[in-house]
């Protein structure tokens, strides 16, 4: 018997639990084959309920999708907060990401599938995730030049290049199209990772 929500706690409770049981039916089946019916029966609610916490299906895709994304920028942060040369926090950024969308192919590929469709389809949680990791390649770009290690007069434009650069590492659909082509990654990568620090005026 579903409850009415009284707080606002209640409410954050109950989406938490809706999309607990969202990334566990996307993951078993796929986003596209899961339907608000079976979220609902996971969490012992009614379909119709399921809308009292999210306003459309598109909208819990998006949250799974958050939930994903925010994966790879926790591992971008924790990156920036370490007290490592900038040369080496943006070669350990740019390895780690490649390595994360990777594996999530290869190991969740019906993540994978989501995060390519929200990338092709360019959903809002995208945008809003790839400018929050120019503004982290900002970051360390900035710390580089402060130690001297970068010397480039617009970090914003050095980070937005730096984006440009990694395309083909980052973007899950090129990603796909070399695992599926058997085409090896890590060399290249490291080639475009030494591309970039030179070009970025790295020291030494």
């Amino acid at each position: 018997m579903n409850r009415p929500v009284r707080t606002g706690k209640d409410f954050d409770e109950a989406r938490a639990r809706i999309l607990e049981a969202a990334e566990k039916q996307f993951r078993r089946a796929g986003y596209h084959r899961t339907s608000v019916a079976d979220i609902a029966a996971e969490v012992g609610m009614s379909p119709a309920n399921i809308y009292r916490f999210f306003p459309s299906r598109d909208a819990i895709n998006e949250s799974i999708c958050g939930r994903v994304v925010n994966e790879v920028t926790d591992i971008a942060v924790a990156i920036v907060r370490t007290n490592a040369p900038a040369t080496e926090k943006l070669d350990q950024l740019l390895t780690a990401v490649h390595r994360h969308n990777k594996t999530t192919l290869v190991q969740a590929k019906y993540m994978h599938g989501l995060i390519a469709a929200a990338t092709r389809e360019n959903w809002p949680i995208i945008k809003a995730h790839i400018g929050r990791m120019v503004m982290i390649f900002e970051t360390i770009i900035r710390e580089g030049v402060e130690a001297g290690e970068f010397d480039v007069d617009d970090t914003a434009e050095a980070a937005r290049a730096v984006r440009s650069a990694l395309m083909p590492f980052f973007h899950p659909i090129l990603i796909e199209h070399c695992v599926q082509h058997g085409e090896g990654t890590e060399a290249a990568l490291r080639n475009q990772i030494r591309f970039i620090l030179k070009a970025l005026g790295k020291s030494g």
